[in-house]
C-alpha cells in the first residue's frame, strides 16, 4: 500500500493574485449578439465564456485557420520553405471572392501565398497552397480532417479549404474554431503575416489591406482570421495579447461586421480585465519523488501537460503550492507514470490540481544489487 504523504513546501507567489476560474461565463452574463461564441485563453485553453459553443455551423472563411494550421506546421517541420515558388493552376486562377486574381501559371513563394491568405483571405491562394503541398485540393482536405480529429474537434468537417462554399457537409462550431485558432498561434511565424495591416504583392502593384479591423483599432490583437457568406453571416476568430497573456475570441453567424467586432471586442475586453497568467514552479523547484527498491534512489519530476501556467483572476488573496507526494514509490518506474498533486490553493481553499510525472524511468535494482546495498549499509558505506 502506497501511503500518501503530505509535504507543505507553501510557496507562494508575492504580487501575484487570483483563483482559477473554474466555471465559464454563460449567455446572458455577457451581453453577446451572436448566437454562437467562446472565450478561451491560448497558454492554458481554459473556456472563460461560451454561448452555442458546440452548435455546428458553417465558418465561412474561417475554415482558413486551419489550412494556415497545416502550412505553417510544415513550414517549421521543414517540409516546405517560406522561399519555395508555387504555381498557380487553372483551378486555384479560377477561384473567385476574396482573391488577389492569380493567373494560371503565376507563381508566388510561399510567403507571399501565405500572407494573402492570412490578410485578404484569399482564395485563389489557399488552393494552391493546398494543390502545392498535397497535390489535390481533396488530398489537402483529409488531411484537414485527421489534423480536427487529432486537435479533438469532434463537431467538425471539412470539404474544402477555403469556406468559400455553402455545403452541408461543410462545418464547425465555436468551440472547434478556438481549439485550432489555440494550435495556430502556438506558431509564432503566422503573427507576422496575420498583424499586417496594409502591404503589397507583385512588387507594390497589387494593394492588400486586412479583412479584419480588429488588428488596426483594437490594442495588442494579433490576428486571426474573419469570414463571411450569406449562409454563415459573419463569423471571426480573434486573438489578442497583452502582458503575456493571450485570449482567443470566437463569434459565429453575427448580423454585421460592427456587431462581430463590437462582440469580439466586449470578450477581449472582459478577459483583460479580470484575468492573468500565474507561473507555476519550473522544474528545477520540484521535488523529487523517493524510490525503493530501484537503480536511483529518486526520481525527478515534472508537470503534466504543455501549460506552465494557471489563469486566475485579478485582485483578491495570493495562490500558494503544496505537494502531495508518496513516502516511497517501487521500482520500476516509467518516465510519464503519474506519482503525485501538485495542489493550489487560495484562501485555505484548493483551487486547482496538477499531475507531477516521473521524469524518467527507473529499472528495478536485482536480487545481488539490494545485498549489496544491505551489505554497504552494515558496513557504513
Amino acid at each position: 500500500m502506497k501511503q500518501f504523504l503530505s509535504i507543505l513546501l507553501i510557496l507562494v507567489l508575492l504580487g501575484i493574485p487570483g483563483s482559477a476560474y473554474a466555471e465559464p461565463l454563460r449567455d446572458g452574463e455577457l451581453k453577446i449578439s451572436a448566437p454562437s461564441a467562446v472565450l478561451m485563453e491560448k497558454e492554458t485553453g481554459e473556456l472563460l465564456y461560451e454561448k452555442g459553443a458546440h452548435e455546428r455551423r458553417p465558418p465561412a472563411s474561417v475554415t482558413k485557420v486551419m489550412t494556415l494550421l497545416l502550412i505553417a506546421e510544415d513550414i517549421e517541420s521543414g517540409k516546405i520553405a517560406p522561399e519555395d515558388t508555387v504555381t498557380a493552376s487553372a483551378r486555384a486562377a479560377s477561384f473567385g471572392g476574396s482573391c488577389v486574381y492569380l493567373e494560371e501559371g503565376e507563381q508566388m513563394s510561399v510567403d507571399e501565398m501565405l500572407k494573402c491568405i492570412a490578410v485578404v483571405s484569399a482564395n485563389d491562394c489557399a488552393v494552391a497552397m493546398a494543390e502545392h503541398l498535397c497535390g489535390s485540393e481533396e488530398v489537402f482536405v483529409e488531411r484537414m480532417n485527421r489534423r480536427a480529429a487529432e486537435l479533438g474537434m469532434a463537431d467538425s468537417h471539412f470539404t474544402n479549404c477555403t469556406g468559400l462554399f455553402e455545403d452541408p457537409d461543410h462545418y464547425t462550431t465555436a468551440y472547434d474554431i478556438a481549439l485550432m485558432s489555440r494550435e495556430l498561434v502556438r506558431h509564432d511565424l503566422i503573427k507576422r503575416y496575420t498583424t499586417i495591416w496594409m502591404d503589397t504583392i507583385r512588387d507594390g502593384a497589387f494593394g492588400l489591406s486586412n479583412t479584419n479591423k480588429l488588428v488596426y483599432w483594437y490594442p495588442g490583437c494579433t490576428g486571426l482570421k474573419t469570414g463571411y457568406t450569406s449562409e454563415a453571416l459573419y463569423c471571426l476568430s480573434a486573438t489578442a495579447e497583452r502582458d503575456g497573456v493571450e485570449f482567443i475570441a470566437v463569434i459565429m453567424h453575427g448580423d454585421s461586421i460592427e456587431s462581430r467586432n463590437a462582440d469580439a471586442k466586449a470578450l477581449l475586453n472582459y478577459a483583460f480585465a479580470n484575468f492573468t497568467l500565474a507561473p507555476l514552479p519550473a522544474d528545477a523547484e520540484l521535488p523529487e519523488a523517493q524510490i525503493e527498491y530501484g537503480a536511483r534512489s529518486s526520481v525527478p519530476l515534472t508537470l503534466a501537460g504543455d501549460s506552465r501556467f494557471l489563469l486566475v483572476g485579478k485582485g483578491g488573496e495570493p495562490c500558494s503550492f503544496s505537494y502531495s507526494l508518496p513516502g516511497h514509490v517501487s521500482a520500476p518506474v516509467k518516465a510519464g507514470e503519474e506519482l503525485g498533486m501538485l495542489v493550489v490553493s487560495r484562501g485555505g481553499e484548493e483551487i486547482a490540481r496538477r499531475s507531477l510525472l516521473a521524469a524518467e524511468d527507473v529499472g528495478r535494482i536485482g536480487f545481488w544489487g539490494i545485498l549489496g546495498r544491505l551489505a554497504g549499509s552494515l558496513v557504513g558505506l
